[in-house]
């Protein structure tokens, strides 16, 4: 696997994660957005919910993956990031309301249509069923995939703290977001292979990449 050391080239895995998406858990029914991949330091991923983008193939809507936690979550999520805002695509592209409160608010629609398609979704009282984690449908695409989606890895030198918000839960543009999920107490989990330790805020289903193995609390 080549390290990325280019935007161009990462932006490019991107949009080969999105084709996989479309085709195996959507049936391509999902128009290509422009894939762009910018430091969002309060939103992991945001969906425009009209074209914003004018190409010679038309307009495009902008989906983009947060570069400020691409490091620091799993692949998983990452991926599952990328199906909450594919979900949110399906449900604009028919008409489907699915959030309120300028884009913030997450209602049964878009628990419905998650779900559906492989997210596991819970409830938070003010974002509403917006906080999306991979789900066993999810976790088995990953495996599936794996050669192919490992390379969206980015090492970024500047601090999380030292970076300017770009989108925000305000969602002014018009777009909908997945927001971060708010720390608490952090939970140890180790691969019972490898022995290597990652944590987290909330229960997790973390694969590790090299071993193949679930990560077991620790």
């Amino acid at each position: 696997m080549k390290e990325i050391t280019k935007m161009s080239r990462l932006t490019g895995c991107l949009e080969k994660c999105f084709r996989l998406v479309n085709a195996d858990l959507f049936d391509n029914e999902l128009p290509t957005p422009m894939i762009t991949c910018v430091p969002t330091s309060r939103a992991y991923a945001h969906i425009t919910v009209y074209p914003v983008w004018d190409t010679k193939r038309g307009n495009k809507y902008e989906l983009n993956i947060s570069s400020a936690y691409l490091t620091t979550r799993p692949l998983e999520e990452v991926v599952a990031s990328m199906i909450h805002e594919a979900c949110h695509l399906l449900n604009i592209v028919h008409g489907v309301q699915d959030t309120s409160n300028n884009g913030v608010y997450h209602n049964k629609q878009f628990k419905r249509t998650a779900e559906e398609h492989g997210l596991s979704v819970t409830r938070s009282d003010k974002y509403g069923w917006s906080h999306t984690a991979p789900g066993d449908p999810v976790l088995q695409f990953v495996l599936d995939h794996m050669d192919e989606l490992r390379e969206i890895e980015m090492n970024r030198s500047i601090p999380q703290c030292q970076m300017v918000s770009i989108g925000t839960h305000s969602s002014n543009g018009g777009m909908v977001v997945t927001p971060t999920v708010t720390k608490g107490h952090s939970r140890k989990w180790v691969c019972p292979q490898c022995g290597t330790i990652i944590r987290s805020n909330k229960p997790v289903r973390v694969i590790c990449a090299d071993c193949m193995q679930l990560f077991v609390e620790g």
